[in-house]
């Protein structure tokens, strides 16, 4: 019988070869269904020919409506009325067209389609739209011409991701300022690119950068899928945003929501045609029950058409260096994953998978990695779906990385429900590296998710109100300093031991106050809650520097260490009752004393007679410790009898603290 290298690695899989079989059977028949012998690149071709594109003598339009029976350019250029002269032509296969001359249109225009259908018309915002902008009075988007005189000409051409760990910083354009405002693509080039630089990160993760009507959906209710979104500045903006970042040594990558399209119908694809089942399923399917949204129809090519040319778009047109694709568990299943617990691998491959989902996933990671081999694919997924970041060659859905969400909620529940004296360090240390060992994982102690308003950060669930009176240097307070120190700890914890890669949302690593609240109705349309106090990290007169100091330090280690391009990672020695948590990665040993009360003199860590340098801690007065650990001395283990006994290396473990050791090379005396 025919196998792949997934089920190979895996022998609780074999009883699931026939459905893993055809599913990844599925996907290179379709593939080879919508290519007819070519490539993907060439397929996903769709916004070079579909939209609004310059010509040598005019311009022309065209767009996809197969139940449309007339199709109208309205918008400035005509007084917004539906004119013969700017009525498209069905060019057969539901497809039209609208050639112009050169001055009936201009940079800067602003338009619409009027689409009629039988029984009824609507103004649609065009769906290959690469620019949309929002009237401040009405609120309204309109589509408008983008064509400068003088196109962005990039400066950093040559740059190249490479391989390096993904060191993420998850960030918000609109929020990434300390006024209460929406804030701009430049200001996030010059403002927050060099803070993500110094801070240490290597990849910078934008959310909400296709174009969404309503902000506070934090771009997860999309309606112009090829345009950027305007409420941050321009195109150009942007491109200059990401040509800077390249320039930094910055990947930049996206959020990219493939899961589900906003409702809207004049600014999104709702009804675009006048049928809901243009790019979405009829009936039920097509809706999602949780969140007012549209699912597409991925068994469509039409629709696989549109969805892989917008990949391709950001990949080349922008120059982005992948995505974090949103709402896969959503897309796998039927049901979206709602209120499923996901106990065994039966939830996998019975038949509430779609199958037409998988080949998608297949294709659109093919793409991805044909036209950049060096971009990063990131699933956003919770059910725990095997062989999702697998290559697609082993039988996987060929994801670089999952985002390990267990990871945040295990944090969050050991926080709010178990008393610091019963943390069980053994416990800890599995939450952190449970993964399958074929794939690589996103770590985080938490992201955006955690601080929306109705949930709280780390930082925040530690401390709590006292992050209002307390975090002045000159105001002791036992709360903060303990907050202070499991906050290091967590966050060392985590990064040390994920597992591939590493994600931060932007102001958590200095323990930013508060939560996020974007503007709407039930906050008097306020900004005060959806932006980012940089200056209170910059205040020598606050305790916020020290976090930044210490993720700083973390940061540089790991990046320099190359640590997360070491697999494994040992758990060397756990000790429930002392709450002492020991592990290992390549030459680095990293010590956890989670105990609230107890300090530890001469701790024994069982170890191969080696020696240990300490290269920093969570204790140091420069994070805000005590300064109770010693740099200079060099640490050797000690046999427990005889030389050819247990080894052990004796430490000093202050409560509340974790170190970072580096073995040094040692030569055993025989």
């Amino acid at each position: 019988m025919e196998t792949l290298k997934l089920i190979e690695n895996d022998p609780w899989l074999k009883n699931h070869a026939p459905v893993i079989l055809s599913r990844y059977h599925a996907a290179v028949k379709k593939e080879h269904e919508v290519t007819n012998g070519g490539n993907l690149r060439d397929f996903a071709s769709g916004y070079l020919w579909y939209g609004l594109h310059r010509t040598t003598d005019g311009w022309v339009l065209r767009d996809w409506a197969p139940n449309a029976t007339a199709v109208y350019l309205i918008g400035q250029c005509n007084d917004w009325s539906e004119q013969e002269a700017y009525r498209f032509q069905s060019i057969g296969d539901g497809n039209w067209e609208l050639l112009l001359d050169e001055n009936q249109l201009k940079h800067g225009d602003l338009y619409a389609f009027s689409i009629h259908w039988n029984g009824g018309k609507g103004t649609r915002i065009p769906a290959w739209v690469t620019r949309a902008v929002q009237d401040d009075e009405t609120k309204i988007f309109t589509a408008q011409v983008w064509s400068p005189e003088s196109p962005y000409e990039w400066k950093n051409t040559g740059y190249n991701r490479g391989g390096d760990a993904p060191l993420i910083y998850e960030s918000h354009v609109g929020m990434a300022g300390e006024e209460a405002r929406v804030h701009t693509y430049n200001e996030f080039r010059l403002d927050v690119l060099p803070r993500i630089k110094k801070a240490g990160y290597n990849t910078v993760q934008l959310m909400a950068i296709p174009e969404h009507p309503y902000y506070g959906s934090f771009g997860y209710h999309v309606s112009s899928f090829f345009a950027a979104s305007s409420r941050f500045g321009t195109p150009d903006e942007l491109k200059a945003l990401i040509d800077d970042a390249h320039g930094m040594g910055l990947a930049v990558i996206i959020d990219l929501v493939h899961s589900h399209a906003v409702k809207n119908e004049n600014e999104g694809l709702g009804k675009y045609d006048g049928t809901k089942y243009q790019f979405f399923h009829d009936g039920p399917k097509g809706e999602h029950p949780a969140w007012d949204s549209y699912c597409f129809n991925y068994g469509k090519n039409e629709v696989l058409h549109f969805l892989l040319s917008n990949i391709r778009y950001w990949l080349e047109e922008y120059k982005f260096d992948g995505f974090r694709f949103d709402g896969v568990t959503s897309m796998l299943y039927y049901d979206h994953g709602l209120g499923k617990a996901f106990t065994g691998y039966d939830d996998y491959y019975n038949g509430g998978v779609d199958e037409e989902a998988t080949s998608y996933f297949y294709l659109a990671n093919k793409l991805i990695h044909e036209i950049n081999p060096n971009a990063l694919s990131i699933a956003e997924e919770m059910s725990g779906m095997p062989g999702l970041a697998t290559p697609l060659a082993d039988g996987g859905y060929g994801f670089d990385y999952r985002m390990a969400m267990g990871v945040p909620d295990y944090w969050i529940k050991l926080i709010k429900e178990v008393a610091d004296e019963n943390w069980d360090v053994g416990h800890i240390f599995y939450e952190l590296t449970s993964k399958r060992m074929d794939e690589k994982v996103v770590s985080y102690a938490e992201s955006h998710d955690q601080a929306l308003v109705g949930d709280k950060t780390i930082i925040f669930r530690l401390i709590d109100k006292e992050m209002y009176f307390s975090m002045r240097k000159d105001q002791p307070n036992l709360a903060v300093e303990r907050g202070i120190a499991l906050h290091k700890m967590i966050r060392l914890a985590t990064a040390a031991s994920a597992g591939g890669a590493y994600l931060n949302f932007m102001g958590n690593e200095f323990g930013h106050p508060e939560w996020i609240d974007f503007p709407r109705e039930g906050n008097n349309w306020s900004c005060k809650h959806a932006r980012r106090l940089w200056s209170i990290s910059e205040d020598p007169e606050l305790r916020f520097h020290w976090l930044s100091d210490f993720d700083r330090e973390m940061m540089q280690w790991i990046r320099e260490a190359r640590l997360l391009d070491i697999p494994e990672v040992y758990n060397r020695f756990n000790n429930k009752g002392d709450q002492i948590l020991a592990f290992q990665r390549g030459d680095y040993l990293l010590v956890f004393n989670f105990n609230p009360v107890n300090s530890y003199t001469g701790y024994g860590i069982p170890l191969e007679a080696s020696k240990y340098k300490v290269l920093f801690d969570t204790d140091e007065q420069r994070f805000g410790g005590q300064g109770r650990i010693d740099h200079e001395m060099i640490y050797y283990t000690r046999p427990s009898g005889g030389i050819t006994s247990q080894h052990y290396l004796n430490l000093y473990l202050p409560a509340r603290t974790a170190m970072v050791l580096k073995k040094e090379p040692f030569r055993r005396i025989r």
